[in-house]
């Protein structure tokens, strides 16, 4: 996948060259750790880290050519090219796509976005279009799969050098399809640069990251920027759909940037794709399809409605590829579960357990929601909130675990640079208030322990869980 120099730099409009540029691109960087010979390298100035402080030790480790927004002619010489441009992020954008000769373009790309929702409705689709005889690679939130073949993954959407080569790698071992979540940083900081969708996807849209995107307006723009997407005059495919949810306020808006075919879904509003006759149990759930095809009878293994709004989401995409809708309903009813959303434990105990990562107000009640609909006894919620994301949620997360359980235990949950006492502190807040209003004896405790600022510890709800009710039935 070696380049010229000459010819990545010619995607350049504004750089200042200072060098040659016969150089042979071997490979590409931001990280002078992952430096080889033959490296273009590139300098991103961030919020902790400049990469113009490690450029000395990016060329003793073979970089060959560097990418930079301000002077450093004191650490050029005759080998090493320096590529002055305004803004390194974005010539990364421009030239790494290139570099890796545009897998984006060439795989059948869907792309997800919305705050909840998201993980489950990529794997439901993964499965239809496996069921349908296809190869499908799928980027998310808890792992890359190129094919069967599971890859770790640090972001929900990995920054452009990481997702490209990956791209690439799942073109190389014959993926037709690649179905990825596209979180609202990599739209708005265009992580998602070189990647032609031809399959939008909105599943809804409630409070998260107004840490980083400031406003609800800004969050919703940044979700829309998928759709934009879809009309690009430089697109070089064909197809395009945009699968949007009707329920949400926000579906409007997502509509209005899709210029091309649009599939709705909805339960309570009309759509192209609707949900009837909807039955919520606790080991599964049952509903109709109604759609352009009939009506489609689904028993599945998960619950939940938001899981109906889920699996009505994968019905369209799968539509849109011109999946048969007997192929659907064969891989929806095969389909068991995603690791860690609504997911059920089981090791004999006489009472149920669900494991589920919502990290938002919204994803929270869901599940709160779904377990007040077939709990016969208590409801017993653990949770907590992340450090370093937005604070304004913790609150909210307090009062509505404060609303639907009987028992609240406020834990850890990846404080990062913050002290958990305080990420505690704003989620007691809501608790507090909620409890001032119901009057029913609720109770609820917290403690501090898990991941800190200066290490990960490994950590499974799922496994805590059975050791738990492993114990319990040593004691009898």
């Amino acid at each position: 996948m070696a380049k010229n120099l000459k010819q990545l730099t010619a995607l350049l409009s504004d750089a200042t060259i200072l060098g040659r540029l016969d150089q042979t691109i071997e490979s590409v960087a931001h990280d002078s750790r992952k430096v080889v010979p033959g490296t273009l390298f590139f300098c991103l100035s961030g919020v902790h880290v400049d990469g113009h402080d490690f450029i000395v030790e990016a060329v003793r480790r073979g970089a060959v050519a560097v990418v930079v927004e301000r002077d450093v002619a004191d650490v050029a010489d005759d080998t090493i090219t320096i590529i002055k441009v305004e803004d390194t992020r974005v010539a990364m954008q421009v030239i790494v796509p290139c570099f890796f000769e545009y897998p984006g373009h060439k795989l059948r790309m869907i792309g997800v976005t919305g705050t909840n929702g998201k993980t489950t409705t990529t794997y439901l689709i993964r499965d239809i279009l496996r069921k349908a005889g296809h190869k499908v690679g799928l980027i998310g939130t808890i792992q890359t799969l190129i094919d069967n073949r599971a890859l770790p993954i640090k972001n929900t959407t990995p920054d452009v050098i990481e997702l490209q080569s990956t791209l690439a790698e799942m073109l190389n071992s014959g993926m037709a399809y690649v179905i990825m979540e596209a979180s609202s940083h990599a739209l708005a900081l265009n992580r998602v640069a070189g990647c032609e969708f031809d399959v939008g996807i909105f599943t809804n849209m409630t409070q998260d990251h107004l840490d980083f995107h400031q406003t609800f307006e800004n969050y919703i723009d940044a979700k829309a920027e998928l759709f934009r997407g879809l009309n690009k005059p430089t697109n070089m495919k064909t197809g395009k759909t945009a699968v949007i949810n009707f329920d949400d306020s926000a579906g409007t808006i997502m509509a209005q940037n899709a210029a091309c075919p649009v599939i709705s879904y909805a339960v309570k509003n009309a759509g192209s794709l609707t949900a009837d006759n909807v039955n919520v149990r606790e080991t599964g759930s049952s509903f109709q399809v109604k759609g352009p095809f009939g009506t489609m009878e689904l028993r599945l293994a998960i619950t939940g409605m938001f899981n109906v709004y889920n699996v009505l989401a994968a019905v369209g995409a799968a539509l849109a590829e011109g999946v048969n809708p007997e192929v659907i309903k064969q891989a929806l009813e095969n389909f068991t579960s995603v690791p860690g959303r609504f997911e059920l434990v089981q090791a004999g105990q006489p009472f149920t357990v669900i494991v589920d990562y919502a990290h938002t107000p919204d994803g929270l009640e869901n599940v709160l929601k779904t377990a007040k609909q077939f709990a016969q006894g208590r409801i017993i919620v653990v949770f907590g909130c992340g450090g370093d994301r937005d604070r304004t949620k913790r609150p909210i997360m307090g009062k509505l675990a404060v609303q639907y359980a009987d028992i609240v235990l406020a834990t850890s949950d990846n404080p990062r640079s913050e002290d958990p006492e305080k990420i505690l502190t704003d989620v007691e807040v809501g608790i507090k208030a909620a409890l001032c209003a119901d009057k029913s004896g609720k109770r609820y405790g917290h403690e501090t322990y898990q991941i800190l600022q200066d290490k990960t510890i490994d950590f499974d709800d799922r496994q805590v869980a059975r050791e738990v009710i492993k114990e319990m039935s040593k004691n009898g």
